[in-house]
């Protein structure tokens, strides 16, 4: 899987003559192969593209780079040296950067580089039209979204044998990572969020020593990665037996998921499906406790874009993969979560999970 023609063909409205891809998200993106940190970059002109790294992936990227010339950077024919040449050899007047993803460190050393070359170019921003570019989903991405959402929640299916009180909220963690790579994912999207009891009002809070107790709420926020692309899903759980004001929160909250579902469709605003959902909570009483935007974009990174939030005023494309979920978090009580990944289609939206979402008393 490669995506250097969707790339180039970008370039001729952005007026641009070719652009630099320096993060790892839009790397692998282009290429379909990963490589960490600063360690690689591609050239995408209007006619071609290039891969750059060094000895460590070159054995690695000639077996899986498919559509890109490789070019070993090495000392004396570094980065930089064959960027000046490329610049000059291929007529780049104008070259588009991943400014939110660079240091100004590199930017500098970047602009200081061509700068010394024998063609003068200029360095344009190229962030946004990638963002946007990425934003709907072609058929390979799915089925590696589909088949990394299968694996986390095959983890999911096997976890809820094993919570019981007693337990711990690292535990959990800890085994939800190692089912995931058991069944065949390459990488957490994010490390998992398990909370329980009065802290599941932390929406991002750490897994600790604290001990699963009966009558408490359980919340698990995870995924994991399956050829370069993630998963995210949310479910929470009560052990023991749930109380009425537990099994309200998570009728309300379920409801207000089910609600900003069905308002996703093609054309409608993040703002308008996050609305949705927001009025349903807010009808409860829990308005002051949905305390985060209904969902975000998903795909190479866990969060991109577009976002179903309040502040997405932009109508959502056909083609993009959004998370569903609405949470209620009332301080030192409980919390509760719902959380489906959703493709966005003009006719609505697809659901791609499966789990059950109905509340599970273990």
């Amino acid at each position: 899987m490669n995506h250097y023609a969707n790339i180039a063909a970008i370039l001729e409205a952005e007026h641009l003559d070719a652009v630099l891809l320096t993060g790892e998200a839009n790397r692998f993106y282009a290429s379909g192969f990963f490589t960490p940190g600063a360690d690689a970059a591609a050239l995408v002109t209007r006619r071609d593209a290039l891969f750059f790294t060094d000895a460590r992936y070159t054995e690695a990227a000639r077996l899986h780079l498919n559509g890109a010339e490789l070019r070993e950077v090495k000392p004396g024919r570094g980065l930089m040296v064959q960027l000046q040449e490329l610049v000059f050899l291929k007529g780049i007047r104008r070259l588009g950067i991943e400014d939110a993803a660079m240091t100004l460190r590199e930017y500098r050393r970047l602009e200081t580089a061509l700068a010394e070359g024998k063609f003068p170019c200029e360095l344009v921003s190229a962030s946004e039209p990638l963002l946007k570019l990425r934003q709907t989903k072609d058929q390979e991405e799915l089925q590696a979204m589909e088949t990394a959402q299968s694996i986390a929640e095959q983890a999911l299916a096997d976890i809820l044998k094993e919570i019981r009180p007693g337990v711990t909220e690292r535990e959990i963690a800890a085994r939800l990572q190692y089912l995931m790579l058991h069944y065949g994912a390459s990488d957490m999207s994010f490390d998992p969020i398990v909370v329980s009891g009065p802290k599941g009002s932390l929406p991002h809070g750490v897994p600790s020593g604290k001990e699963i107790q009966s009558g408490e709420f359980v919340t698990m926020d995870f995924g994991c990665i399956y050829g370069g692309y993630c998963s995210d899903m949310t479910r929470t759980v009560a052990v023991g037996s749930a109380t009425e004001e537990m099994d309200r929160v998570y009728r309300t909250v379920l409801a207000a998921q089910e609600a900003g579902i069905a308002a996703a469709r093609a054309g409608t605003s993040g703002r308008a499906v996050d609305a949705a959902a927001r009025a349903v909570i807010e009808k409860a009483g829990y308005g002051e406790y949905f305390t985060h935007s209904f969902g975000h974009g998903v795909g190479v990174e866990i969060h991109e874009a577009p976002n179903a939030s309040s502040g997405n005023e932009e109508p959502l494309p056909a083609g993009a993969v959004i998370s569903a979920e609405p949470g209620i978090y009332i301080p030192g009580k409980l919390g509760v979560r719902i959380e489906d990944v959703i493709l966005i289609t003009p006719a609505g939206c697809r659901n791609l999970t499966r789990a059950p979402k109905e509340l599970i008393v273990l």
